[in-house]
């Protein structure tokens, strides 16, 4: 059984839709899915904000339910 590390992550764009707490924001993809996501390491280092209405880019997870919030713009 192959470990989740090498299964490709599907990148994708959407909109932040709600913030909740701790970094974790849920998002409006382009398909219409809602999806949980939080912030990416790096962009929690950088100190980068993600505001309601933001579009970003983010990684999902192979079930597609969750995801990784890796660039906003």
């Amino acid at each position: 059984m192959p470990d989740n590390t090498s299964l490709p992550k599907t990148k994708i764009g959407g909109t932040v839709i709600e913030a909740l707490p701790d970094t974790t924001f849920k998002v409006r993809l382009e398909d219409g899915r809602e999806v949980l996501t939080y912030l990416s390491g790096k962009m929690r280092m950088n100190y980068i904000k993600v505001m309601l209405g933001d579009r970003v880019t983010i990684e999902l997870s192979p079930d597609g339910t969750r995801g990784r919030i890796i660039f906003r713009g």
